[in-house]
């Protein structure tokens, strides 16, 4: 059995060196597939490919050379007619027939429908009549009987296939089209002004057919249940075994059975998601009412553009005659303070920290006390005086604190040392001190030329590291290093 991911020798033609000329070729071919004609003779393509003016100098040697190239990469494949032959040399020369395999009947017609893309942009679209079409099968899937017959059962089972997939392909490719990078500079130019009704219509049309079907959908769906649909699965499968084939079977029931059923939660995900992971339905919602969510607000700043622009005369003009009635000054100065606010406003920033809810009003808060100081440069806070303390009892009681604990420090030290010399090898468990210590008499030897180091406790010591590897043992870990020997001089 072929690997699924085996290397696709049939898309050969697409790359090879002499790709137009393979392409021409096909695609007559496969334009005859679709007119139901199968086997082409090598006749009717050189008459086709020599009406085409870039193909004037093209020879018969060299299009039987590459059908049969084509024939070797499973592109075509050749049989031979003995049914015309009229001389005996005819006969001997074997003349062929080409019809296109199915691989690539399914490249031809993928070929084409990237061709009709006039740009290289999403298409697709919110058609808000798919989620009927789409219930109204699932429906007829509720209400089948054992009666229906294995070919009914195989329509309507069809039929929710196929609106499922127009959903959920159109819907992302219009999604995604909007989400495009061309399409959001566009939506920035004032041109989209023209279009913004017509999109907030149709994004606003599709959002309400979606929520009016979308529940029923989905109260469906979880009433279906796969134990429900194991009947229908059956008359599937025997649809599906009543085609004749010449050829063995690849497939078995229970993996045909495993394929409707792959299907059957696919759709349901889509619809009801999981416990860990959001439907893709809820995300269609949010992204729609995101786009018109954005659309507004584009709209928003292309009028602000457009006002910043424009002429206030009139406005300016109109105002005046607000206040030309006005009978008094105080009347003016309260017009004013609703036309223009308050003329000088001051700006407090106080550090407390209240909410960060959006939707709390100012009066809902509570009040914070700001103390003013003076903006002056002779302003000084006043100090109160007070008296300096020596603490002297507590700086003698922290000396001698210090003190005892050097003591006890240099008391655990001459316990280790034997002889005026301390040599690492013979120690069994140290404390983390004198580790500490004990290495960094090592890293200061290491820095004398002499190998030596005066301690904080008087002491010269002689530092020697020997050849020997110990494991020197301490109450928080040991420590791989070599053998060190400490020699104490008077």
């Amino acid at each position: 059995m072929e690997h699924p991911m085996r290397k696709i020798i049939e898309a050969s033609y697409l790359t090879a060196e002499s790709a137009p000329q393979y392409r021409t070729i096909l695609r007559y071919c496969y334009s005859q597939h679709e007119r139901m004609r199968d086997f082409i003779t090598p006749e009717e393509i050189l008459s086709y490919l020599r009406s085409m003016p870039s193909f004037t100098l093209y020879e018969e040697e060299q299009l039987h050379q590459q059908l049969a190239q084509l024939v070797k990469w499973n592109n075509l494949s050749a049989r031979q007619d003995m049914t015309n032959a009229k001389t005996i040399e005819e006969y001997k020369k074997k003349r062929f027939r080409y019809q296109p395999t199915p691989y690539t009947i399914e490249i031809e017609r993928m070929l084409v429908e990237l061709e009709r893309k006039v740009d290289d942009t999403f298409q697709g679209s919110l058609e808000k009549t798919q989620f009927d079409r789409l219930f109204t099968a699932l429906l007829k899937l509720v209400q089948m009987g054992e009666e229906v017959s294995p070919e009914e059962a195989t329509r309507i089972w069809e039929d929710v296939l196929q609106y499922f997939k127009l959903i959920r392909t159109s819907t992302a490719d219009y999604i995604a089209y909007i989400n495009s990078e061309k399409t959001d500079q566009r939506m920035q130019t004032e041109a989209f002004l023209v279009y913004k009704n017509q999109f907030t219509n149709y994004l606003r049309d599709f959002i309400v057919s979606l929520q009016k079907t979308s529940l029923q959908i989905i109260d469906v769906l979880q009433t279906l249940s796969l134990a429900k649909l194991q009947p229908l699965f059956a008359k599937l499968i025997t649809h599906r075994k009543s085609a004749p084939r010449l050829e063995e079977l690849v497939a078995t029931e229970e993996e045909w059975r495993t394929e409707y059923e792959e299907y059957w939660k696919t759709i349901q995900r889509w619809f009801i998601g999981t416990t860990a992971q959001k439907s893709e339905f809820d995300v269609l919602q949010w992204q729609t009412n995101e786009m018109i969510r954005r659309i507004t607000r584009y709209v928003q700043r292309i009028g602000e553009r457009q006002l910043h622009f424009k002429s206030r005369k009139n406005d300016y003009l109109h105002l005046s005659k607000w206040f030309s009635r006005c009978e008094t000054l105080q009347q003016a100065h309260e017009l004013s303070s609703i036309v223009f606010g308050a003329m000088s406003v001051q700006h407090l920033q106080v550090d407390t920290y209240t909410t960060d809810n959006f939707y709390v009003d100012t009066w809902e808060e509570q009040p914070v006390y700001v103390e003013i100081k003076p903006r002056t440069n002779r302003y000084r806070e006043k100090t109160k005086a007070s008296a300096m303390r020596l603490n002297t009892e507590q700086k003698r009681q922290q000396q001698e604190a210090y003190l005892a604990e050097r003591d006890k420090e240099r008391a655990l030290l001459l316990r280790y040392i034997k002889e005026d010399q301390i040599q690492l090898s013979t120690l069994n468990e140290v404390e983390p001190y004198i580790r500490k210590l004990l290495l960094s008499w090592i890293a200061k030897a290491r820095a004398s030329k002499t190998n030596k180091v005066k301690t904080d406790y008087g002491m010269t010591v002689k530092v020697t590291v020997l050849e020997e590897w110990i494991t020197l043992h301490a109450l928080d870990g040991t420590l791989q290093m070599p053998d060190v020997l400490f020699e104490f001089e008077a």
